[in-house]
């Protein structure tokens, strides 16, 4: 009988969020993603339906399906740094702004878009980090740091997800996606030192974003107790 009162208030939680939630005026800023104002749209809340069927969803299936295209290809070549490979892993890591806006422009959001983006992405960069490490096209330390806290936030989700912590992206992390997927993408094209110098930039930014992250996880904890 005590937990019918926990989940009367989660309903009423939901009820009121999918009130004050309105699909808002399509302005440039919005559909970039650089306006992202607002309570999230309810059909991505922990609870909601998965609702796999959509067409921001199929477009991150594409992507999640070409990255072992892009390892068979990436480890068949003689240096790590042929065009096929290098082009595919900018197609899967740029359309990551494809799903996004044909989710704003359809309507079409999901909570299981809402798991499936960073899980793509993150597994494109440790994709990308084992090819560049192979072929030694960028520093072996900063790969590792990279590599490690992309794993960490992969484990960490999953573990979030199943205590009832929501992992929100925040900016430091969105910031940190641009440099340090061209990092990868440049030195799998054979421009290391440009690559090297945007790996510095987007690791110190994905790194803020962790400690952002962590922060985050606890207050929830705490305040949940």
């Amino acid at each position: 009988m005590a937990q019918r009162p926990v989940a009367d208030r989660a309903e009423r939680a939901q009820e009121a969020v999918k009130e004050a939630w309105q699909n808002p005026r399509l302005t440039f800023r919005r559909l970039s993603g650089l306006d992202r104002s607002g309570p999230p749209p309810p059909q991505t809340l922990a609870g909601a339906p998965l609702n796999p069927w959509t067409i921001p969803n199929a477009i991150g299936f594409v992507r999640l399906a070409l990255i072992p295209v892009f390892l068979v290809l990436a480890f068949s070549s003689d240096s790590g740094t042929d065009a096929l490979p290098a082009i595919i892993f900018a197609v899967v890591a740029w359309s990551d702004y494809a799903d996004g806006i044909a989710a704003r422009v359809t309507g079409q959001y999901s909570r299981l878009g809402t798991l499936l983006d960073p899980v793509v992405d993150r597994s494109l960069v440790v994709s990308g980090v084992v090819v560049v490490w192979h072929f030694d096209l960028l520093p072996h330390w900063a790969l590792a740091v990279l590599a490690g806290r992309e794993l960490f936030l992969l484990v960490a989700g999953r573990y979030a997800l199943t205590h009832g912590v929501e992992l929100k992206v925040n900016w430091w992390g969105r910031l940190a996606v641009w440099p340090t997927m061209s990092a990868l993408f440049f030195a799998l094209a054979g421009v290391e030192t440009l690559a090297e110098v945007l790996l510095y930039v987007g690791l110190g930014m994905a790194l803020i974003a962790l400690w952002a992250y962590v922060v985050d996880a606890r207050r929830q904890v705490a305040a949940a107790r």
